[in-house]
């Protein structure tokens, strides 16, 4: 199993990138595999594990590209799919860290366990960390596989998120993130409301638009994003109960 973990095909790599690090040039590895299945994410490759081999590195690959690049790039970004829902995450980590690279990590926070486990070891310790809020609580099952019909799943989610919500909140303001996309039907003014009482008052809440095109669930594939009038209101709303949100 180790021998696979480091031979077999991680994800993909993007070799550059200046806006998903704060204040770093950073690479980032989009893990495979996700416990969710949001109806727009167009990542469906990575969900679903049927990333090409052609179209996706191994850990060793990654590695050996970091340690190049070291000099010139001082981030890491781990993401997904669902980055810690993936075995080779910890390991990435932990080489990368050797290297030199400050370590970001983007969850879907279902896994406040794995993620306490990071904090808490000095070789997997984060330097910042992304929370995505997909919409209100009461719309979780929208984004799970079967969620109307396995409310124990929904309800068990719904737990991991808030202690995922309240580990974050026990960190630095500097070193962490929520991010929401504004998905039309599925985030509202009453599930900005929800979503607003449950961060802190000191979160940086950051929003992205809505992109349609290749979206696991059809329907979202030709669906429009919200107006830019709209979308002012929705982040205008949030920023009204948590100051630090803003448009991305």
């Amino acid at each position: 199993m180790h021998e696979e973990i480091w031979e077999s095909k991680a994800g993909v790599l993007i070799k550059t990138s200046l806006s998903d690090f704060p204040s770093r040039v950073a690479a980032v590895v989009f893990l495979t595999g996700c416990n969710f299945r949001c109806p727009y994410c167009y990542n469906t490759e990575l969900v679903d594990g049927s990333l090409s081999k052609e179209d996706s590195l191994s850990l060793k690959e990654i590695l050996s590209f970091l340690e190049k690049r070291k000099n010139v790039l001082s981030g890491l970004v781990v993401s997904g799919g669902e980055a810690l829902l993936n075995p080779r995450t910890v390991p990435l980590i932990k080489e990368a860290k050797k290297l030199g690279y400050k370590i970001k990590v983007d969850t879907n926070g279902s896994f406040p366990e794995k993620l306490k486990e990071l904090l808490e070891n000095p070789e997997t310790e984060p330097d910042y960390l992304a929370m995505d809020i997909k919409a209100s609580l009461s719309k979780l099952a929208l984004f799970l596989p079967d969620g109307k019909n396995n409310t124990s799943l929904v309800e068990r989610t719904k737990e991991k998120i808030l202690e995922s919500i309240k580990i974050l909140s026990s960190i630095n303001a500097d070193r962490r993130e929520w991010r929401t996309v504004l998905v039309p039907s599925l985030v509202e003014k009453t599930d900005i409301k929800e979503i607003a009482a449950l961060l802190p008052k000191d979160a940086r809440w950051y929003f992205a638009n809505f992109q349609k095109g290749n979206c696991i669930d059809p329907r979202f594939s030709s669906m429009d994003p919200y107006s830019d009038k709209e979308t002012e209101e929705l982040v205008s709303l949030a920023k009204s109960m948590v100051p630090g949100a803003e448009l991305r």
